[in-house]
């Protein structure tokens, strides 16, 4: 077995990095991390979230599900419920966050459907394509369908569009163009 060519994955201790600009670097890459986490959390669970970071510049940074004020108002009186406007916001933002998620799960699967690597013909690929959708549980299928039905893609109006912009590219330049 060969050796390895790198250390791996190494726990880093936390201690303050006295580099300025790897200190810069490491708060941007553990910001972005800890923010991924947090909207994970917020998307399996559904929970409220808040995040409050200052930069080593001093720099304020946030995160917050559904919004500030939800957060704010649930960490210091847990037990109440909103009130009607902020239960319309919160609402709102949530359903936002879920149409986004939807759309993001959509492009994962038409991606899985075509990370099949290029292994020789049209009619090879297209068939992986379908054999890799086939085997989409009824969620996949419904998300799928979704999605189709949601594109509103008029196919002679792009079929016009690609004939006149094929018959434009071949006439030919203007003498004069230089």
């Amino acid at each position: 077995m060969a050796e390895k060519k790198t250390l791996g994955r190494q726990k880093i201790s936390m201690v303050k990095i006295e580099n300025e600009d790897a200190r810069y670097t490491a708060f941007s890459k553990r910001r972005s991390t800890l923010y991924k986490k947090a909207s994970e959390l917020v998307g399996k669970y559904d929970v409220d979230v808040g995040i409050t970071l200052f930069s080593p510049t001093d720099k304020p940074y946030s995160f917050f599900h559904p919004t500030l004020d939800a957060v704010v108002d649930r960490f210091f009186s847990p037990n109440t419920q909103p009130s009607e406007s902020n239960r319309i916001a919160i609402e709102n933002f949530r359903n936002k966050g879920r149409e986004l998620k939807a759309e993001l799960d959509e492009l994962d699967i038409i991606e899985r459907g075509l990370s099949n690597p290029t292994s020789g013909t049209e009619e090879t690929d297209m068939k992986k394509i379908w054999e890799s959708i086939m085997e989409f549980n009824e969620e996949e299928v419904n998300e799928l369908e979704l999605w189709l039905n949601s594109v509103d893609f008029d196919l002679k109006n792009y079929l016009s569009q690609v004939e006149n912009n094929a018959s434009s590219s071949t006439q030919a330049p203007p003498e004069n163009a230089d």
